[in-house]
């Protein structure tokens, strides 16, 4: 597949959470019934194809893990927030461990102002949004968390 194919084909899948994400929101979707080892068989293979994509496209996965979460296990988006947070650890120390291994950390020295601002940004945010969490309404979370699938979207899109 080429580069392009691929992008195209991430666009839309995240153009699909999206509009499953706000149907879900919107209407009455009943997540899977799934139990006992059929729920663990989805959930390894629902986590197989996002830690692909993710390494694909270079991120935890948060951004499919989410919806995933609420679609797959009828969690509400605040609680997929938070079991996200958990799955993608696990998810970015391999990453780690495997960019380390072919150099591709080389970008890292050579942009550390942008790394360290960057970083200090996501730990004020990740600390005021732990803080917030408790106030944020679910209404407001789902509808923003679509439209910024559908940024990414547009984004992945566009990508040359």
């Amino acid at each position: 597949m080429t580069s392009r194919a691929l992008y195209r084909v991430l666009a839309a899948l995240l153009v699909l959470i999206a509009a499953a994400l706000l149907a879900n929101h919107y209407t009455v979707l009943q997540p899977f019934s799934l139990t006992g080892p059929a729920q663990l068989a989805a959930g390894v293979l629902a986590g197989t194809g996002i830690g692909i994509v993710a390494a694909l496209m270079g991120v935890a996965g948060g951004e499919l893990l989410i919806p995933t979460i609420v679609l797959l296990y009828g969690t509400d988006i605040k609680t997929a927030g938070s079991l996200s947070l958990a799955v993608s650890l696990p998810t970015m120390l391999v990453a780690f461990a495997r960019y380390s291994r072919d150099n591709s950390f080389t970008v890292l020295a050579a942009n550390k102002s942008f790394v360290a601002a960057m970083a200090t940004g996501s730990i004020a945010g990740t600390t005021l949004g732990g803080v917030l969490l408790a106030h944020a309404p679910t209404t407001a979370l789902v509808p923003l968390l679509a439209l910024l699938l559908l940024a990414s979207a547009t984004k992945v899109w566009n990508h040359t």
